[in-house]
């Protein structure tokens, strides 16, 4: 597994951005992925999950509504799509894989990171 995020940039509050993250590796179809962010200051949370298939996903209460995650196991990719986004949304967007949508803290092999910041 081999991720890359893209797709962060700066926006105004209640704005729009499409987070693509790229799996360069061989097991992409078979791994759930998640989305993370990380605040300055704070620690690494969960945003939002999808399983291999992509009928399941789980999301953050903070973000429900308002974010959708979803993939496309032929491009190898997970998307984040995050509306009405918010200043407190403002962190660094992380992927990572798993082997179960629903366990969080059973997500590795983080990528680099892409930054979103939302201006009040």
């Amino acid at each position: 597994v081999q991720l890359q995020a893209s797709g962060g940039g700066l926006v105004q509050a209640g704005g729009s951005l499409k987070l693509s993250c790229v799996d360069s590796g061989r097991t992409f179809a078979r791994n759930a992925m998640g989305w993370f962010r990380r605040a300055l200051g704070k620690e690494r949370e969960f945003v939002a999950s999808i399983s291999w298939s992509g009928f399941s996903t789980l999301y953050a209460d903070s973000v429900k509504g308002r974010f959708a995650i979803s993939r496309d196991n032929g491009k190898n990719t997970v998307y984040l799509q995050m509306n009405n986004l918010r200043p407190e949304d403002t962190a660094v967007y992380y992927c990572a894989a798993s082997q179960s949508y629903s366990h969080k803290n059973e997500y590795h092999s983080f990528g680099q990171g892409t930054q979103v910041t939302v201006s009040s």
